[in-house]
């Protein structure tokens, strides 16, 4: 079976338009203060398109550290909630719904 890259060539393609739109840099400077390197998708959507025309071994590199390189920094990010290794112990216990919340005065 013939090695494919890991994903279609368009998707890299997307990606980089994605990237470069107005819409996601405002969101990226607004959430990290600056603005997005979209050199890596452009990079491999040559290397993916190069792979398909010549069956480039350098292009195959280039594509399996770079998805290598993006898997290892998705993966680097601690969740949010830390998960439990068991349910509570009243879990089957009915939600108290007919209890009124205590007024808080607010309103």
């Amino acid at each position: 079976m013939e090695w494919r890259p890991p994903r279609d060539c368009d998707d890299y393609w997307d990606e980089w338009k994605h990237c470069k739109s107005i819409k996601n840099r405002f969101h990226y400077y607004y959430t990290h203060g600056g603005k997005p390197d979209c050199q890596q998708w452009k990079a491999d959507y040559t290397a993916c398109k190069e792979w398909q025309k010549k069956h480039s071994l350098t292009a195959k590199e280039a594509l399996l550290q770079s998805e290598t390189e993006r898997l290892k920094e998705k993966q680097s990010h601690n969740p949010v909630w830390t998960m439990r290794k068991k349910p509570p112990a009243n879990w089957h216990m009915p939600l108290e719904r007919d209890n009124p919340k205590p007024e808080t005065g607010i309103f």
